[in-house]
């Protein structure tokens, strides 16, 4: 027997080639056939592994064969040579070329995800699932060579092979792996050929089997080429193509980012990775941030870098360094770069509740900046929203009517310039054209915000105006458009989604306001957003009762509060603070803050859009208190504001039925009437409780049951706001909605039983009753322990109680 084999070690002794084992199979059965087959395919795809199972199955019959495997790597002699006088079976294996006349050619192609299931179960010894056989796949594109090697770990089998490729194709490769495979003129220049001779080199890149069929790197292929490629020459390459895309003016950034981690240095390294954090930043300013630190640590440290370096940690939500390298840039001897430092800086300290210093340093670089309009072209309107938010409503409307030199209309300029009037028009005209203002706003800069740095959202403060004046579905549409559109960047997400959560809270959907709390725990955050994020756990403990969960929340919430300077902006979460404090029994330490928010508010004139709902909440710390005169103040000032629009009415004759129904002299109509009010203003759960505590002051039974039936029905709406109308009546309502074992547990409870005594009753722990008891409430929409037991007695006592 005449072989040659090459010095490959095949990973299996079993083609995994149908057609492979198909050859093998008429071998076997005719093995004297005098084969003339030629198995021609790329490298990996199998052709050593056929022909070592060739040459078993052929020693086996006693049959001499020529076997002869690479054969592209012999001269035409010495294949000639090696086939003279060969009367027996020939079987030659080469990389795709011409096939002689006369020869049988077999072609051997990627394969099958059946087939790599296949392989799967042979290497693993175990049945592979369909959905790791197709991952698998379309990551080797069925390349026998790339799926065996990734299964056992040996990509890095690809070090010699690659080592040992022709230059040229070797840097088509990296240039393939680097995303510019498909570039010809790139190409062109840097393999040094004319674009007539690229097709060679691309059929040798081929030939590798490391290519799909549209000449792009397979996923194990690209892998194999970055990590295990050789070092120098990758490196070399990749500076070569980035000079080439720069010159060109070309994008760079994935270019840039294959170089990231790889040491490169020089002018050339430095400007790839500065003109591709531009490019990133609009999209990942994660991404950016490293960039621009490479750009650094190779030797750029502009004044542009260092700019852009501070915007991107700002926007990927890392304010230190951020704060850190714009205050170095407040002694730069350029103005600009002043100027960029300073709003810099004053962004920062918005987002940390510093809004009067803020206020300064935008100003200052409005004023400061050669050319403002290229720069910080918001700078003034942040300004103004800032002095706005710490009650100097002169210095805001001097800032809007007399703005910096030289600043061009831009669109984004426009829109921030807009936004500061909603904001500055909030505390003297009407809500309506407020949110009209403010909407407009946010819907102008969307398209201007890519990289953007901002000291607050354009949607975050339409969000907050809606949340005032009970436009919850306003504000939860422009918060949902920000958080989708990832206004902002990282560093708005968590005001995003907090106000969303506040939205949902203040709506009665507290499952929804819990969630978005929960996608926001955990991270680091500012003061601003600590507050927001501590005042709406605290209010989801209040609103379910949960006196520990309470008390835990109150001091986050109180700290937070401290390190957070009383703005126009933070009133809401200053409410909900008001009213814990009060049933925590630490009012008087809130005290010095709710002087401040007035004092903020009288500078303004009590501005009916920001003023309503912190009174409404003082409202009810008072009534929590007992403390009937402070009561009777709050009363008065939402009386005074009433005829500002519909929801100060509302929240003014709500405030009136409240008191009412505490002195427990009411009439039932105009209860459930200011509770219907609310409820319609989307306010369900503070709805809810209104015509729940009414029902169990009254001694009227048929009001009772009134009032009792519509704070089940607005605390279910709220509960149920996002199921649609499907919802099958079927379901149950009231004692129908509960279940054998709930309807004994609250029957004993009713009577006056204890958990404990309860649970000895039934054979269950007193836990377990509390569980029972936690779902009762639930499915009858109770606000607290009180109104379920009067809701169980009232439902328990009707003749048709099961």
């Amino acid at each position: 027997m005449n072989t040659l084999l090459t010095q490959v070690s095949p990973l299996h002794t079993v083609p995994a080639h149908p057609a492979a084992r198909q050859l093998l199979d008429r071998v076997a059965a005719e093995p004297a056939e005098p084969l003339r087959l030629a198995v021609v395919a790329p490298g990996g795809y199998g052709k050593s592994v056929l022909l070592a199972a060739l040459d078993r199955c052929y020693r086996e019959a006693g049959v001499d064969a020529v076997l002869v495997d690479d054969a592209d790597r012999l001269g035409p002699d010495q294949l000639e040579d090696l086939l003279a006088g060969a009367d027996g079976p020939i079987v030659v294996a080469h990389r795709p070329a011409a096939v002689a006349p006369g020869w049988t050619l077999l072609q051997l192609g990627p394969l099958g995800v059946e087939d790599i299931a296949r392989m799967m179960t042979a290497v693993t010894g175990s049945p592979a699932d369909a959905e790791s056989a197709a991952e698998l796949h379309a990551r080797s594109g069925g390349v026998p060579r790339l799926a065996e090697r990734a299964l056992l770990g040996r990509l890095e089998e690809f070090r010699p092979e690659l080592d040992e490729l022709d230059d040229a194709v070797l840097r088509y490769l990296i240039a393939a792996e680097a995303g510019a495979g498909r570039n010809l003129d790139l190409l062109s220049a840097l393999l040094d050929r004319d674009p007539d001779q690229l097709p060679a080199v691309v059929e040798g890149a081929r030939a590798t089997g490391l290519l799909a069929p549209d000449d792009t790197l397979l996923p194990l292929a690209a892998t194999a080429v970055r990590d295990f490629g050789p070092p120098a020459r990758r490196l070399a390459t990749v500076q070569r193509l980035v000079e080439l895309q720069l010159a060109n003016g070309l994008p760079v950034l994935d270019l840039a980012r294959s170089l990231l981690g790889t040491g490169s240095s020089g002018a050339s390294a430095a400007a790839a990775f500065a003109a591709a954090a531009g490019e990133a930043l609009p999209s990942d300013a994660r991404l950016a941030v490293r960039l621009f630190e490479a750009a650094a640590e190779a030797g750029d440290r502009s004044p542009a870098v260092t700019a852009g370096w501070a915007r991107a940690a700002a926007l990927s939500g890392d304010l230190d360094t951020a704060l850190r390298l714009g205050d170095g840039m407040l002694g730069a001897t350029d103005a600009e770069t002043r100027a960029a430092g300073a709003a810099i800086a004053a962004t920062v300290l918005a987002h940390r509740g510093e809004l009067a210093r803020s206020a300064e340093l935008y100003h200052w670089a409005a004023r400061t900046a050669e050319l403002p309009a290229t720069s910080w072209a918001g700078a003034d309107a942040f300004a103004a929203i800032a002095l706005v938010g710490t009650g100097d409503l002169p210095g805001a409307r001097q800032l809007l009517d007399t703005p910096a030199p030289g600043v061009a209309p831009t669109l984004f300029a426009g829109a921030a310039t807009r936004m500061a009037g909603g904001i500055a028009d909030s505390v003297s005209g009407y809500a309506s054209e407020t949110l009209s203002t403010l909407l407009g706003a946010a819907a102008m800069l969307e398209p201007a915000l890519g990289g953007t740095l901002l000291p607050d959202s354009p949607a975050a403060l339409a969000a907050l105006a809606a949340l005032h004046t009970g436009e919850l579905a306003l504000a939860e549409s422009v918060l949902t458009r920000a958080l989708e559109g990832h206004t902002g960047g990282d560093l708005l997400e968590s005001r995003h989604r907090l106000l969303l959560g506040w939205v949902a809270m203040t709506a009665g959907d507290l499952a929804k306001a819990a969630e978005h709390r929960d996608a926001v725990a955990g991270r680091p955050l500012e003061a601003r957003d600590e507050l927001f994020f501590a005042t709406l756990d605290l209010g989801l403990a209040r609103r379910a009762s949960d006196l520990v969960g309470l008390q835990r929340a109150w001091n986050r919430a109180y700290q937070a509060s401290m390190r957070q300077q009383t703005d126009l902006f933070s009133l809401l979460p200053l409410g909900e603070l008001a009213i814990a404090a009060a049933r925590t029994g630490a009012f008087a330490k809130l005290a010095p803050q709710l002087e401040r928010a007035h004092a903020l508010l009288s500078r303004l004139g009590e501005p009916p859009l920001w003023t309503v709902s912190l009174i409404w909440h003082e409202l009810h710390a008072a009534i929590t208190l007992e403390d009937a005169e402070s009561a009777k103040a709050h009363l008065a000032t939402l009386t005074t504001h009433a005829h500002c629009g519909r929801h100060p009415r509302a929240l003014a004759t709500a405030a009136q039925c409240w008191l009412e129904v505490l002195s427990g002299t009411f009439a039932p109509n105009p209860i459930a009437a200011a509770a219907a009010e609310l409820h319609d203003l989307d306010l369900r759960w503070d709805a809810a409780r209104l015509a729940g505590q009414a029902a169990i002051r009254t001694s009227d039974r048929k009001a009772m049951v009134q009032l009792l039936e519509a704070a089940r029905q607005f605390q279910g709406t709220a509960a149920r706001r996002d199921q649609g109308a499907t919802e099958p009546a079927a379901a149950g309502t009231g004692l129908a909605a509960l279940s054998e074992r709930e309807l004994e547990v609250a029957r004993l409870v009713v009577e006056g039983l204890t958990y404990k005594q309860a649970g000895s009753k039934l054979f269950i722990s007193g836990k377990t009753v509390e569980h029972h008891m936690a779902r009762i409430r639930g499915k009858l929409g109770a606000a607290d322990r009180r109104e379920l037991l009067a809701t169980l007695r009232e439902l328990l006592s009707r003749p048709d109680a099961p």
